[in-house]
């Protein structure tokens, strides 16, 4: 093996750890690290919840990987998901753009349609999902996972101190056909030519019983709709779940309906599925959307796409007919619309209100709760299957909220694993192992983790006291306050302007801006009388003061903004 390098039974010799994806839904980032190189594991981001106002995706900071960017040999994606893939471009500016990524034509193909043209100078290294390579010397065997897009997989790495396996994201649907197979026979072959040190076993549904097949099919809640229904039938999914869309595609041909497909960025990448042999529509089940009513209600399936927020805010404006497909598109008591995109904790409101104002429009709706359509994750009897499959030495369970990797360690306990070797670690924390493949204790905390926050093009531009000022806004408003003066002359010049924001009534407000006027004149006055006056520490004094007056005067505390401009 290249870069082989032996040294002596407890010292170090390979890290696994996590910049993200340990304790948190999504920005997942796992990296395997020898005495020669970094392997980065996923590359993903998350989206903001209500703590963070402002902030479009959040992704992991880099700073590690930064310092050590001479390590880096490899960036692995294994799946389509911007959870695993939407933080690379980040990444790659600040290790190099030459660092190759390896994963599936598929991947590529979303992640470069997501992108645009902004980043078409990735350095891909197209995989299949059941190849062996060496990577840097290192030799990987890819194993193909069903999950809720194509080619997804997961892999084992030799290492000096043993075989490491990542699952990917996977569930036990041995029906699964064309490019959504398991391979178990590989899976068994890797666990059967090399004992497995470690393995990395995704979490997210690890709290729910049993598995996740068939419940993940969403062809029985909607096939006597196409098979038999006389009304035209709206089928809203994730764009990214493209197994339940192949689904779709299937009902659709068997019972020779019409396709429309409602995303243009879907459009965009058919082709690029249809030449690897997925999501084949033929011609005569296509439909343009300028085409819809040239054909019977009943023959037509409209397909509406989108990510989380996106998919719920389309749906509300075509209900409300404020959309660009309300040219073509009215929804009326003709049509069922099947919601079939369960949403997450954090867009359940936005989710409450589209399926309200679908009901505004009189048709048939059919919301599919996550209990009704489970995630394609691995559920408990999925992990026990890849546990016994590979039977590691050490076990660390990744991806998911705190609580779901307690359940997945829970999982291997039952199945006979000692507490010690059983692995619940924290972003920043490594795993280390020496070449006898003997874990070093006690594990250290090799950085400090963190988020880094994209807001617009900004990268990294919104700070935390930035959200904190934010969440202050929204749930006490603000005051601002503005004054003009001269220091050469020590005097204020105009009238200083108060102004308040979603925190007074009428009543208090009178009392609230006179306690503010004063205070601020007051300290005007005394920073023009102040030979040595610094205007940053005389704002802050008006900031104190004047957020104590309110506190007196309106029992809140609203976030104070003083600007003071020296005419001079």
């Amino acid at each position: 093996m290249a870069g082989q390098k032996y040294n002596n039974v407890g010292l170090p010799c390979v890290k696994v750890y996590a910049l993200g994806g340990l304790d948190e839904n999504g920005k997942n980032c796992y990296c395997i690290e020898t005495l020669d190189a970094i392997f980065v594991i996923e590359c993903g981001s998350k989206y903001p919840d209500l703590s963070t106002p402002g902030v479009d995706i959040i992704i992991p900071d880099f700073s590690y990987l930064e310092q050590n960017k001479e390590k880096v040999k490899a960036v692995i994606i294994s799946h389509g998901h911007d959870d695993e893939y939407n933080a690379l471009p980040y990444l790659l500016k600040k290790i190099g753009f030459h660092i190759p990524i390896y994963t599936t034509f598929t991947t590529k193909t979303i992640i470069e349609e997501d992108y645009g043209n902004r980043y078409k100078n990735f350095n891909w290294k197209i995989i299949k999902p059941s190849d062996d390579m060496l990577i840097s010397g290192y030799p990987f065997h890819f194993f193909a996972t069903t999950h809720s897009v194509m080619e997804s997989f997961g892999f084992s790495i030799e290492t000096q101190a043993g075989n490491i396996v990542f699952t990917g994201n996977f569930i036990t649907d041995f029906g699964a056909q064309g490019n959504f197979t398991i391979d178990v026979p590989k899976m068994a072959k890797i666990a059967e030519e090399k004992k497995t040190l470690l393995m990395l076993c995704e979490s997210s549904s690890a709290d729910a019983k049993g598995i996740a097949s068939p419940t993940h099919k969403l062809t029985p809640h909607i096939k006597n709709l196409i098979e038999e229904g006389e009304k035209r039938v709206f089928i809203a999914t994730y764009n990214q779940n493209l197994y339940n869309i192949s689904e779709i595609v299937k009902l659709v041909i068997d019972n020779k309906k019409r396709l429309v497909i409602t995303n243009p960025k879907l459009l965009d990448v058919l082709p690029y599925f249809i030449s690897n042999g997925d999501l084949i529509i033929p011609r005569a089940n296509q439909c343009g959307i300028q085409e819809i009513n040239n054909y019977p209600s009943k023959d037509i399936v409209v397909l509406i796409t989108g990510r989380g927020e996106e998919l719920f805010n389309t749906i509300i404006s075509l209900a409300k007919q404020e959309s660009e497909l309300s040219k073509y598109i009215t929804i009326n008591s003709n049509d069922a619309f099947v919601m079939a995109a369960p949403p997450a904790a954090s867009i359940e409101t936005l989710a409450t209100e589209a399926e309200d104002e679908l009901y505004k429009t009189d048709c048939e709706v059919i919301f599919l709760k996550r209990q009704d359509l489970s995630a394609m994750h691995a559920q408990q009897e999925d992990i026990k299957m890849m546990i016994s499959m590979f039977n590691p030495k050490y076990y660390m369970p990744v991806q998911g909220e705190f609580r779901s990797l307690m359940a997945n360690a829970k999982i291997a306990e039952a199945m006979g694993f000692a507490s010690d070797k059983i692995f619940l670690l924290d972003n920043g924390m490594a795993l280390c192992f020496d070449r006898a493949g003997n874990i070093i204790q006690p594990v250290p905390q090799i950085f400090t983790p963190g988020s880094t926050f994209i807001d617009g093009l900004g990268v990294g531009d919104v700070k935390n006291n930035i959200v904190d000022e934010r969440n202050l806004m929204a749930n006490y408003g603000v005051a601002i306050l503005s004054a003009t003066f001269s220091f050469k002359n020590k005097c204020i010049i105009g009238e200083p302007q108060i102004t308040f924001k979603g925190f007074v009534n009428k009543t208090d407000s009178i009392k609230a801006y006179n306690g503010a006027k004063n205070l601020l004149a007051s300290y005007l006055n005394k920073m023009l009388n102040d030979d040595k006056a610094n205007i940053d520490t005389y704002k802050n004094k008006i900031i104190e003061a004047v957020t104590s007056e309110m506190r007196r005067t309106t029992e809140k505390a609203p976030l104070i903004s003083v600007n003071l401009i020296n005419l001079d």
